[in-house]
């Protein structure tokens, strides 16, 4: 049973010749005549009867184009989609992102693609925490923004930016009048950390280690927000990222200091499956991001 018998089925039976039908499908007369008569035959029942020069349903007929209409219906609009899918200017890009790169990064890259393709829709999701998965990417995202590299098979990973790390300290702390500061000042500070296995924690980690001291953790948490308003309540510093750590907990009670420790700053990149092939609306912002990113600072910019 194909889709173009159903079509002609159903204009006949809205009262259009099968002469019309002809000249509209650009197919004979006969054409259209045989695909009507076959149709009959799949179904086992006579679905129209000719009445004068033109065809009427029958009782089977009336009752089977109800489910004609709703299924082409359906079909019309799925291919309308489809059509959308695949069009650049058109479409949805599914984006995975950490949160601490959704307050400036993801914006600053999402809202110039909008403005120059005002047909795309965009589905966000934040990666739990700042947790980094390997498998996120079968599971419908276009692209993801992560600051770990991926190492898996068939994931494909680009640097966008070195991004710093600072030292956030509570207003009034004896370091929030300076402007920077070394990790070997806060020693014997108490650290506040993202619960294992985040990747800003093992880079606090590591970086007090190269320092040559290990943190001693007075508390965890599992998002940069409740690791702010812990630092601001005074129970403790923290590491995070300098230019995407969320603004409104930065300003208000907490201060972030420049950490001019070597290493201090992590590398944010874009990673996307391999293994199948991008809709054009999701390869073209893929392009606009790896054109507008660079790994020279913490801002994205014109790639030289």
């Amino acid at each position: 049973m194909d889709v173009a018998s159903l079509r002609w089925f159903q204009q006949v039976a809205d009262g259009v010749t099968v002469t019309e039908v002809s000249d509209l499908e650009s197919v004979t007369q006969s054409g259209v005549s045989r695909a009507l008569a076959r149709l009959e035959r799949e179904l086992g029942v006579p679905l129209l009867v000719r009445s004068g020069r033109t065809l009427r349903m029958t009782r089977a007929g009336a009752s089977f184009k109800a489910y004609v209409d709703r299924a082409l219906h359906e079909l019309d609009d799925g291919l309308a989609a489809l059509a959308e899918s695949v069009s650049p200017e058109g479409g949805e890009v599914s984006l995975a992102f950490q949160p601490s790169l959704g307050t400036e990064l993801v914006p600053s890259l999402v809202g110039p693609f909008l403005h120059a393709h005002p047909g795309v829709h965009f589905a966000l999701h934040a990666l739990r925490g700042e947790l980094v998965a390997t498998d996120f990417l079968p599971g419908g995202v276009d692209l993801a923004i992560t600051s770990l590299r991926h190492s898996v098979a068939k994931v494909s990973w680009r640097p966008l930016m070195l991004e710093p790390l600072a030292l956030l300290v509570w207003s009034g702390h004896e370091l929030s009048g300076r402007e920077t500061v070394t990790l070997a000042e806060v020693s014997n500070e108490p650290f506040i950390m993202l619960r294992q296995p985040h990747g800003l924690r093992q880079a606090t980690l590591e970086l007090c280690r190269e320092a040559g001291f290990e943190a001693g953790i007075a508390m965890e948490c599992d998002d940069l927000a409740t690791l702010g308003g812990l630092v601001a309540a005074r129970l403790g510093i923290a590491i995070v990222p300098a230019t995407h750590y969320p603004k409104p907990i930065r300003e208000a009670s907490t201060v972030a200091l420049h950490v001019s420790d070597p290493g201090a700053s992590r590398l944010v990149g874009l990673a996307w499956s391999t293994d199948r092939r991008l809709l054009p609306a999701a390869e073209r912002f893929r392009d606009h991001i790896l054109r507008t990113a660079t790994v020279s600072d913490g801002q994205p910019g014109s790639v030289s």
